[in-house]
C-alpha cells in the first residue's frame, strides 16, 4: 500500500470534523516550520539548538531530499566540516574557492 491510501484509510475511520481538524493542524505545523526554517540560520554544530533546528527542518521539508543547503557542521558541498576545502574541490574537480557559500559550483573546462 502506498502512503496516500493508508492516509485515506485512517482519515476515513475518523469523524469528518476531527479528520479536518487534524489535517488543518498538521498543515499549519508544516507551514510554520517551513517559515521558521526559511529565516533561521543553521546553528553552530556545538550549539544546544542543533537538535531543535534539525527537528524543525525535518518537519518543514521532506527528509532525505530537499535538505537545507547549509547544515550545522557541513560545508556547501555537503561534506563534514572537518574535510579540508581543497580536498573537496579536488574531488569535485572545481576551481579553488568555488565551494564557498553563495557561489554555485563551477565545472572545469570540458575535456577536448
Amino acid at each position: 500500500m502506498d502512503p496516500t491510501s493508508i492516509l485515506q484509510d485512517v482519515l476515513s475511520m475518523l469523524p469528518a470534523q476531527y479528520a479536518a481538524d487534524i489535517v488543518v493542524i498538521v498543515s499549519f505545523l508544516i507551514s510554520t516550520c517551513a517559515l521558521i526554517a526559511r529565516f533561521w540560520r543553521p546553528p553552530d554544530p556545538t550549539s544546544k539548538w542543533v537538535l531543535v533546528w534539525t527537528i524543525v527542518t525535518a518537519i518543514a521539508q521532506a527528509r532525505g531530499w530537499n535538505l537545507p543547503a547549509y547544515q550545522p557542521g557541513k560545508k556547501a558541498a555537503m561534506v563534514p566540516a572537518t574535510v579540508p576545502r581543497r580536498e573537496v574541490e579536488q574531488r569535485l574537480d572545481v576551481p579553488p574557492g568555488s565551494t564557498r557559500p553563495g557561489k554555485p559550483p563551477v565545472c572545469a573546462a570540458p575535456p577536448a
